[in-house]
């Protein structure tokens, strides 16, 4: 992993630590939370038909093994991502379902993924975390054929989203340790503000830049609504420095406060996200 600690040090150890851990063992969880953002890149790939695939921060495999099986085994598809642990899940998701997919443990901002290699890339919620990104995006664009695709779902802002800050909104003044999750800095809302996507994008060599608001329902059982919420976003790593009684304070506190999000049996949301697309032009 020497490469990848030159860079983007602070996402290294997030995803490499306890975020990246929780993020293997609650995939299930949040490939069903994310099913309508798969099934929405799948169609763009699908009317593309791309034969090679980079899947960026693919995370524990979920888009690239689900664009090898809606392609027919027609596309080579590669996922990378930074996290350690989430890369050999998705190696053993793909042996168990002995898939034509590989993974590349990779910081996509420095990596050599080839010249002119991809005729798509593709990202679920996984370009938002680079600290230079435009030397991600031109890294890419380098990977990218002429006239090659890319197509990603970004988080607008937290204000279009409150779901996904109302449980650290209700412990902060019990957490003086919870960092704050800044617009426009790497992290979940890095790239909020459109226009600035829109101009990481252009000076990164990309043409055709669109970036459209995307709606989208999705949902998990309420049953997983405490695991969620105590394993993932940033109080996950501080909860188990906390003692049993203040665990269970904290948790009490942030189920209450989604509790306008659960429906018949279900925690709704509706995810306020940008799908971008842009074209290579080539050298």
């Amino acid at each position: 992993m020497t490469q990848i600690q030159q860079v983007n040090q602070d996402q290294v150890q997030l995803w490499n630590g306890h975020t990246g851990h929780a993020w293997v063992e609650m995939q299930t969880v949040l490939d069903q939370l994310f099913a309508p953002m798969e099934r929405r890149l799948m169609e763009e790939a699908a009317a593309l038909r791309p034969g090679t695939v980079l899947d960026v921060g693919c995370g524990t495999g979920a888009i690239t093994l689900a664009l090898a099986r809606g392609l027919g085994g027609q596309a080579q598809c590669t996922g990378a991502d930074i996290s350690q642990p989430m890369i050999e899940a998705a190696q053993a998701r793909a042996a168990r379902a002995d898939m034509p997919a590989s993974f590349v443990l990779a910081d996509a901002q420095t990596h050599d993924f080839g010249l002119a290699r991809f005729d798509l890339i593709i990202s679920r919620l996984g370009v938002m975390f680079f600290d230079d990104p435009v030397r991600a995006f031109g890294n890419l664009r380098q990977a990218a054929a002429k006239g090659a695709s890319l197509r990603f779902i970004a988080w607008r802002g937290p204000e279009e989203n409150p779901f996904m800050t109302a449980g650290e909104r209700a412990v902060a003044h019990l957490l003086p340790a919870l960092a704050p999750r800044p617009a426009d800095k790497p992290g979940q809302f890095g790239l909020a503000s459109r226009e600035r996507t829109i101009g990481l994008l252009e000076q990164s060599g990309w043409q055709d830049v669109e970036v459209k608001p995307l709606d989208l329902a999705c949902a998990i059982p309420e049953a997983d609504l405490v695991p969620y919420l105590s394993m993932l976003g940033p109080v996950g790593p501080i909860l188990p420095n906390e003692s049993e009684a203040r665990r269970r304070e904290i948790v009490g506190l942030m189920r209450a406060a989604c509790q306008p999000y659960v429906q018949g049996g279900e925690v709704r949301i509706n995810a306020a996200c940008w799908l971008a697309s842009a074209r290579n032009p080539g050298a």
